[in-house]
């Protein structure tokens, strides 16, 4: 029998790999429904899905390797950073999914969630609150009107898999859905701003990079409670914390 690997756990989902075979555990199948609807419709590389038996489902490995992590360098070249930038666009390009996705969220809502993280990071001492208010400034540009797209949602370097300079596969759909195209952008190079250039030239058209920045800004203070009530380190080196403090 192969070895069971846990890629990630936490109280709402798990993924295991057993072999070449991911398994994903995940107490909301509504984020499944999304999920094997979202790889149905994309017009990009996607896994293979096995079977599906709630809670489980399961999906085939990808081939190649992540694009890069969160906090490391990317040791993916540029050609296939631009390659991801161009698998994004047809992505955003294509005929729009039924459902609102993450980054669909209403403007009132999202400011109004925002507003709440940044109290709680400032009241509960967890950064300084000269810190927040200066991103919570710099987050206020992605609060605009936008046309929609039909977005991955939780497009995190680590979702995308190249070999080489071509991309063989985007994985963990839970959250696509119609949204905001500058949030995918936003989320891959989160960290990663030296590859900034790489995709928006594989994007292929004029995008507003203060737009993107700012949702550097928003989705880092969103994401600091969470990553520590769920068990990981937003301060680890390049990552949330890192992002906040690059942006002054």
């Amino acid at each position: 029998m192969d070895e069971v690997k846990v890629v990630v756990a936490h109280s709402e989902r798990a993924t295991l790999r057993v072999g070449d075979v991911f398994l994903k555990v995940d107490a909301d199948q509504g984020r499944i429904d999304v999920e094997v609807e979202a790889m149905a419709l994309a017009p990009v590389p996607t896994p293979k899905v096995l079977w599906r038996t709630p809670p489980v489902l399961a999906i085939a490995a990808v081939p190649g390797a992540a694009l890069g992590r969160l906090g490391e360098p990317s040791t993916a070249s540029p050609a296939a950073w631009a390659a991801a930038g161009a698998a994004i666009r047809k992505l955003h390009d294509a005929p729009l999914p039924t459902r609102p996705g993450r980054a669909g969220r209403g403007l009132d809502e999202l400011a109004a969630d925002l507003d709440g993280e940044c109290e709680w990071l400032v009241t509960n001492a967890v950064l300084p609150a000269d810190l927040v208010t200066r991103n919570r400034q710099v987050a206020q540009a992605a609060l605009r009107p936008w046309t929609p797209a039909f977005t991955h949602g939780d497009l995190q370097i680590a979702h995308v898999f190249v070999d080489g300079d071509e991309i063989t596969g985007i994985i963990d759909w839970s959250e696509a859905g119609q949204g905001d195209a500058l949030y995918d952008l936003a989320t891959l190079t989160l960290g990663h701003e030296e590859h900034l250039g790489d995709v928006v030239a594989g994007y292929g058209t004029d995008v507003d990079l203060d737009v993107i920045r700012a949702w550097w800004s928003l989705r880092s203070l969103l994401g600091v409670r969470w990553l520590v009530e769920h068990g990981f380190d937003p301060t680890a080196p390049g990552c949330e914390v890192d992002v906040l403090r690059s942006q002054t």
